[in-house]
């Protein structure tokens, strides 16, 4: 059978460098999974593979959409299917890398079939947000289905709403709705987890946040300021940066919100991580080692 080999953890941990030396190892091809990336016009904020990183193993779903593009996760599973099924006829392995734990879920275990949005329902959110703000939307959840807010981006409007409406829709927590395997795969998943101490995460967070202020994130956030009501730029990195730009916040003050909420990702990102039983842990420090140890005692080689 053949294998996709899925690399995750947390924000900031490594995992891009350690999916092209495995690639590279294998002679694949890299499958995106980090729903941010998708956006070309996003390259410093989101941390992009860099050009001579691009430049070394063949990588999709990455700068493949502009933040004008309306992309949902239903589109992303067909097209990485798509994807992966063209590559495994000339490749025996496949490496899929994303910290979008849901994007991951869909590609390894398919999407449930959940409702489409209700217009009733919408309507009374975002009348709700509109005057009580998204913490009433944050309240609700919260009550609704403890678990998943848990994991949730608490400060993305939209994904509140979408879980309230499929809870009020069902009668069954988001979580509940979410929680059972769609499809039977026709391959394999090996998932590969990068873990460190928990203050070694943030310190290197709060590392790459300095490091895309250098690059010019100031500068890329600008020029995104015409569409900053698009979804896909309501995410962490932006929408402070926004603040700023609105004489909100200082500057000093937006770039401490951007790692406080990025640390605050990788906290739900553990969460998350921390119920799943299939997961093959490595140390951060020795990921690559450890990984190829692990993938030739389950007999997968180039």
């Amino acid at each position: 059978m053949k294998k996709l080999i899925s690399i995750i953890g947390t924000t900031g941990i490594g995992k891009t460098k350690l999916a092209i030396e495995i690639a590279k190892h294998f002679g694949t091809e890299i499958i995106s999974c980090d729903s941010r990336q998708f956006f070309k016009e996003m390259k410093i904020g989101t941390a992009t593979p860099s050009p001579q990183e691009l430049s070394e193993v063949p990588h999709h779903f990455i700068g493949n959409l502009s933040v004008e593009d309306y992309y949902s996760i239903g589109q992303f599973e067909k097209e990485a299917i798509q994807k992966i099924e063209e590559l495994f006829k000339e490749k025996d392995v496949v490496v899929l890398v994303g910290g979008s734990m849901m994007y991951e879920k869909a590609v390894i275990e398919g999407l449930n079939d959940l409702p489409e949005a209700n217009a009733e329902n919408q309507e009374k959110l975002e009348k709700i947000l509109s005057e009580e703000g998204i913490e009433s939307l944050q309240n609700i959840l919260e009550n609704d289905d403890a678990e998943y807010f848990k994991i949730v981006d608490k400060d993305n409007p939209r994904r509140l709403l979408r879980a309230i409406d499929i809870i009020w829709q069902t009668g069954k927590t988001y979580t509940e709705n979410i929680s059972k395997q769609v499809k039977k795969r026709g391959f394999e998943v090996i998932r590969i987890g990068i873990e460190a101490p928990r203050e070694i995460i943030y310190e290197r967070i709060n590392q790459r946040v300095d490091k895309m202020m250098d690059e010019g994130l100031v500068d890329e956030v600008k020029s995104l300021i015409p569409y900053r009501n698009n979804l896909s730029l309501q995410t962490v990195g932006y929408a402070e940066l926004f603040r700023f730009f609105d004489e909100e916040w200082t500057l000093d003050f937006a770039v401490e919100e951007i790692k406080k909420n990025s640390r605050r990702f990788a906290k739900r990102q553990l969460t998350w991580y921390r119920k799943e039983t299939n997961i093959h842990w490595v140390n951060f420090e020795n990921s690559l080692q450890e990984s190829l140890s692990l993938l030739g005692n389950l007999n997968i080689k180039p």
